[in-house]
């Protein structure tokens, strides 16, 4: 089977942006997707930079899967020294980062490395599995059973990351895992740009019924664009066939890591881009930033202090609906009680105070006056009425019909 049809790597700048911060990549053995974090100056270049760093000593075969797996863990945390480089021949980059996963073939292992909230999927026998954890404050709280993973979908602050490879130094914490793989399995990166926006569900569908790599990739970047997301989408498809994890006919670079780093035109860059965000007053774009895990605590914190004033407001709306419900049902009661109507009970024609009517069990009319009228004496039309109830609008009232039923059934 032709190895293009397999894999690809594919990237749009989406709806919003400026530029496209994303960066992917699809090589030999090696696949990657990086996304700068668009909330910061220069996320553009700390994708391509950090892309370029892992692919040109990654993109090998290695004597053995632990050789492997070494390389490309060391490859990730060594690219953050390129970062910090930049930063310091060009102060306006400062703040950048971005996130890296990336997919090492070995025969028929794959090793991955993983720090940001770019995603790394298998699909396997129609199932599609997340095999990354985000590295965002969301997931922490989703992980302590604070929140639940519908509720990190639209919490305020699900685009905080907690890891990221930024222009800081320091040890870089990259989660790595080694796992077979099969044929017919498609393993999928992606920027948020595509799981922020598209489901699982979608995009298990598309891998599904699209077995060409570069058509599916297509249809994925335009799911999320259809289902309006602002930021960049990248995707990268890495195919198993029956020998091995097929291989691009020759390396696909894509995004910001496909075009040339011109510093200067960069960091001039870097202010318009802010003005025209100003000056449109967009609010759709969702910037994504970075806090330190050191400050998880004091996010928590804010998140607890969020969740008391929710409890509070929804405390007070239910106390003033049950209020509201009270003050109608006390009303509706006194109004009862201001009624009167004439019926009978099982030989005599009453006099009842309150509505001929139950609430539940409780009845909401009381006996006033047993007026000892049989209603054998009255003829059947006066019986009938009678026992059907006549509603009046007092006392007073209901003794003139009294006084009426009476010298009827005395005349006859």
């Amino acid at each position: 089977m032709d190895a293009r049809v397999l894999s690809v790597a594919s990237s749009h700048i989406g709806r919003v942006r400026a530029s496209n911060q994303d960066s992917g990549y699809a090589g030999t053995h090696l696949f990657l997707v990086a996304d700068g974090m668009g909330g910061h100056a220069g996320g553009d270049v700390a994708s391509s930079l950090a892309t370029q760093a892992v692919t040109a000593v990654a993109d090998e075969r290695f004597e053995s899967i632990e050789i492997a797996q070494q390389r490309l863990v060391d490859s990730v945390k060594n690219s953050a020294a390129e970062l910090i480089e930049a930063v310091r021949e060009h102060p306006d980059l400062s703040g950048m980062g971005t996130t890296v996963s990336a997919l090492l073939r070995h025969n028929q292992q794959v090793v991955i490395a993983h720090i940001g909230d770019s995603r790394i999927y298998r699909f396997r026998s129609g199932v599609l599995e997340q095999i990354t954890t985000d590295h965002t404050f969301v997931q922490k709280l989703v992980e302590t059973g604070r929140i639940t993973p519908e509720e990190a979908l639209v919490h305020p602050r699900r685009n905080v990351l907690m890891r990221v490879l930024g222009d800081v130094a320091g040890s870089v914490d990259v989660d790595t895992a080694v796992l077979d793989t099969e044929p017919g399995d498609v393993w999928m990166l992606c920027s948020d740009g595509l799981c922020g926006y598209a489901s699982e569900t979608a995009i298990a569908q598309v891998l599904k019924s699209e077995p060409d790599a570069a058509k599916a990739a297509g249809k994925l970047i335009n799911l999320a664009l259809e289902r309006g997301a602002p930021d960049n989408v990248t995707v990268v498809i890495a195919g198993v066939n029956e020998t091995n994890m097929s291989a691009t006919a020759k390396p696909m670079l894509v995004g910001a890591a496909s075009q040339p780093l011109i510093f200067d035109a960069i960091t001039q860059r870097l202010p318009k881009i802010a003005n025209r965000n100003i000056a449109t007053g967009s609010t759709t774009e969702q910037e994504e930033y970075f806090e330190t895990a050191d400050y998880l605590d004091t996010l928590i914190a804010e998140d607890k202090r969020r969740a008391a004033k929710r409890r509070i407001r929804w405390s007070l709306y239910l106390t003033s609906a049950l209020t509201v419900l009270a003050l109608v049902g006390i009303y509706g009661y006194v109004w009862t009680q201001s009624q009167f109507f004439v019926g009978s009970d099982k030989d005599s024609v009453v006099i009842y105070r309150g509505v001929n009517a139950d609430f539940g069990s409780i009845p909401l009319h009381t006996l006033v006056r047993d007026t000892n009228i049989p209603l054998s004496s009255l003829s059947d039309f006066v019986r009938t009425s009678v026992e059907l109830t006549i509603p009046v609008l007092s006392l007073k009232q209901a003794q003139l019909v009294v006084e009426r039923i009476e010298n009827v059934s005395q005349s006859q």
